[in-house]
C-alpha cells in the first residue's frame, strides 16, 4: 500500500546552513534507500505558504484568497510517497524523516492513499468494462 507522509514545519524558524545541508542529506540518503529498496515513488520540498493561493467555491464562483486555508502553527512543507507492506513499515519510514528545519521542530502525518480505479469509458453504460 502507498502512503504519504505529509511533512511539517514552522517557516518562521532559521537554521544555520550548516543545519540545512546536515538536514538536505538526510533526505537524499532517505531518498536514495528507499529507493534502492524499490518503495519510493515520490518527494518534494513546497514553496513556503506565502506562494500559496486557495480556492473555495461558493455559490458556484470560485474564491481566491492569498495564503493556506488556516493559521496554524506548522505549515505544510513537503511529503514523501512510499510502497510500504503496512502501517508499522510506514511509520518506521516517517520517523526517519527530518521533519523540520535542523531536523528539530515540525511532524510528519502518515496517511495511507486509498486506491482510485479508472471510471469505466461510458459512465451512462454500467456495462461498460474498466480501463
Amino acid at each position: 500500500m502507498r502512503y504519504m507522509m505529509l511533512i511539517y514545519n514552522q517557516e518562521t524558524e532559521s537554521a544555520s546552513p550548516e543545519e540545512m545541508q546536515k538536514t538536505t542529506a538526510e533526505h537524499w540518503a532517505l531518498v536514495e534507500e528507499a529507493t534502492r529498496l524499490g518503495i519510493f515513488r515520490g518527494a518534494e520540498p513546497l514553496e513556503p505558504t506565502a506562494t500559496t493561493t486557495t480556492v473555495r467555491i461558493e455559490d458556484g464562483k470560485a474564491m481566491l484568497t492569498d495564503g493556506p486555508f488556516a493559521e496554524t502553527k506548522e505549515q505544510l512543507a513537503g511529503y514523501y510517497i512510499l510502497d510500504c507492506k503496512g502501517l508499522d513499515e510506514a511509520l518506521a519510514w516517517a520517523i526517519r524523516i527530518p521533519a523540520g528545519r535542523g531536523a528539530t521542530t515540525g511532524c510528519v502525518e502518515v496517511r495511507p492513499i486509498r486506491e482510485v480505479r479508472k471510471p469505466p469509458r461510458d459512465w451512462n453504460d454500467p456495462e461498460s468494462s474498466q480501463a
